[in-house]
C-alpha cells in the first residue's frame, strides 16, 4: 500500500534532530580533542570549544530542520509528499 507524508511537524522534528546533532558532535569532539592533546596539537585549540560546537550544532540543526519542514509543508500540496510503500504483518 503506497502512502504519502502530508505534513511534517517543524518544531518536533527540529527538537529531535537538534539534540541528536549536539550529542553526536560531543561523541566526535571529545575523543578528537583527547587524541589531539596527546599528540600535542590540542594546545592550539581552546578546550571551551568542545562546549560551544555542540550548542552551535543544536541551534543550526534546529533552524535548518524547521525551515526544511516548513518548506516541505508549503510544497506538499503542489508536488505531493514523500511516497513510501508499507505492508502490514499478520
Amino acid at each position: 500500500m503506497k502512502q504519502q507524508i502530508s505534513r511534517f511537524s517543524p518544531h518536533q522534528n527540529g527538537k529531535v534532530v537538534a539534540v541528536l546533532m549536539a550529542v553526536v558532535s560531543l561523541i566526535v569532539l571529545i575523543p578528537f580533542f583527547l587524541i589531539a592533546s596527546v599528540a600535542g596539537v590540542g594546545e592550539r585549540a581552546p578546550f571551551w570549544i568542545v562546549f560551544v560546537i555542540p550548542i552551535v550544532y543544536l541551534v543550526f540543526g534546529y533552524l535548518s530542520v524547521v525551515i526544511g519542514c516548513a518548506l516541505y509543508n508549503v510544497f506538499v500540496p503542489i508536488l505531493g509528499g514523500f511516497e513510501y510503500e508499507s505492508t502490514s504483518k499478520t
